[in-house]
């Protein structure tokens, strides 16, 4: 790694990845709106989906994918609509699914408990890759990390890349864990349980408004 990469600009990145995983953004709302709504493995999925989904991200950026973004704004709006729709989709499945407590026990059975988990890890990484903000953020934020004159700058983009991804999934995943977990216990009433599924739709409304009404800078 110091062969590759400026290590002073490396620890400076560090540091401001940090503060970044830490600050509450439109990934860690959806975490743990994930996590209160499928309880602490939903919220470590939903992370990790998120974190692949960074991952994709990276590369791109790493590739000069996601420079189109910036060079066909359409393409820019064109997925954030789409992001937008399909957050709009799971606040409907939030507001109207009215099970109760006791309907969870079908999800403790092996096939059941599967799917959920596909289902969480799929949600969380759809929704950060129809979010073009992400992808613009790696345009903008990775490069200046990175030391031309050292050469490997895919190689440097992808490792700075990689080091957001890991420090973010173990942020995240803890909060998604602590989330499902509170949820779990608030969930042995139904009037919570059904408080914590219109909160959870409040939130994928929120963030769905939230990317529409945004444009790049």
């Amino acid at each position: 790694m110091a062969l590759m990469v400026d290590m002073s600009l490396y620890a400076a990145f560090l540091v401001a990845a940090f503060a970044l995983c830490i600050t509450p953004g439109p990934d860690m709302m959806f975490i743990v709106a994930m996590g209160g709504r499928g309880g602490p493995t939903a919220g470590v999925m939903a992370a990790f989906g998120v974190a692949c989904a960074m991952l994709v991200h990276a590369v791109a950026a790493a590739l000069g994918l996601s420079a189109l973004f910036t060079a066909l704004p359409t393409l820019y709006h064109v997925l954030r609509w789409a992001g937008a729709a399909y957050l709009l989709y799971l606040a409907v499945k939030a507001f109207r699914d009215t099970s109760v407590p006791e309907d969870e026990a079908d999800a403790e059975r092996p096939g059941g408990r599967r799917s959920g988990m596909r289902r969480a890890f799929w949600q969380g990484a759809i929704t950060n890759l129809l979010n073009p903000k992400v992808i613009l953020f790696n345009v903008a934020f990775l490069p200046q990390f990175v030391d031309p004159s050292l050469g490997h700058v895919q190689g440097q983009l992808l490792l700075l890349g990689a080091t957001l991804v890991v420090m973010g999934f173990l942020w995240d995943g803890s909060v998604g864990l602590l989330a499902g977990r509170l949820a779990s216990l608030l969930r042995r009433s139904a009037r919570v349980n059904r408080w914590l599924n219109i909160v959870s739709g409040t939130v994928f409304t929120g963030l769905a408004v939230r990317l529409v009404a945004t444009s790049p800078k």
